[in-house]
């Protein structure tokens, strides 16, 4: 049977599984911020002003209205604001991880006055409290894959886009060849450690969360199917560019308009 969503060790059931990983994250979240920054070498840095230039035309609209769905502690939130003008409208910032989303609080409340702000909002990316064809844009850095339920998130950011709105997810991939290799050394049993070593124990696992990222990341859908599964549900101009020979990368797509 294909993966559907997130699977942390234990959990029996979509349910589980949202519980599961929101209580992952809340735990490592003091830390979480080091945590990217080390495991990537401050490449993610790279990564989410990438992304955020891909959408550079919605951004420039003061009035667009743009999403960051499971935000995590504010990161790619604040590489969009950068490209937001001064008193644009807020980006929302959502996320179901209470521990994480206050960081990111923290860094939106810093704003210079007239400069484009962010709401932080605790909501759950397969429920978003949002109304039907209201957003331009949204965007997901790296919370996507924790999903529960892949194809229910993609048919709910379908709800809330308007047509001819713009969806980018940005995640991780496994790369193929010699450097697919060599990286799946260090992700499956070098970035644990240090994991563990910046963190310490979170959890009653051997391994908790340090584990649970590479096996996300080999459950996710490779590139060709999660495309498929993106058209599948209505989107349109799907594509996926490679970032940093593949580890990452940033899956795109349009709502499509209805003439």
């Amino acid at each position: 049977m294909p993966t559907t969503g997130a699977k942390p060790q234990g959990a029996e059931d979509e349910a589980s599984a949202a519980k599961a990983v929101r209580q992952m994250f809340d735990a490592i979240a003091p830390r979480y911020d080091l945590l990217n920054h080390v495991l990537s070498a401050n490449v993610d840095r790279l990564w989410w002003r990438r992304t955020a230039r891909r959408f550079r035309t919605v951004l420039a609209n003061p009035d667009a209205a743009v999403l960051d769905i499971c935000c995590g502690t504010g990161d790619m939130t604040m590489a969009l604001l950068r490209l937001r003008p001064n008193g644009a409208r807020p980006v929302l910032a959502a996320d179901f991880a209470r521990g994480m989303l206050s960081r990111g609080a923290q860094k939106f409340a810093a704003r210079k006055l007239g400069e484009a702000g962010a709401i932080a909002i605790e909501a759950d990316a397969l429920h978003l409290p949002l109304p039907s064809q209201s957003l331009d844009l949204i965007v997901s850095a790296f919370g996507f894959r924790n999903l529960a339920n892949y194809e229910a998130g993609l048919r709910e950011f379908h709800r809330v886009l308007k047509p001819g709105g713009q969806l980018g997810i940005l995640d991780f991939s496994e790369p193929g060849g010699l450097l697919g290799k060599a990286y799946a050394v260090y992700f499956r049993r070098v970035l644990p450690a240090i994991g563990r070593a910046i963190c310490g124990p979170v959890s009653a696992s051997k391994d908790g969360p340090y584990s649970y990222l590479p096996k996300s990341v080999g459950n996710f859908p490779p590139p060709p199917a999660m495309l498929r599964l993106m058209q599948a549900t209505g989107y349109e101009q799907c594509a996926w560019q490679p970032y940093t020979f593949g580890i990452a990368g940033l899956y795109t797509g349009t709502h499509p308009v209805v003439a």
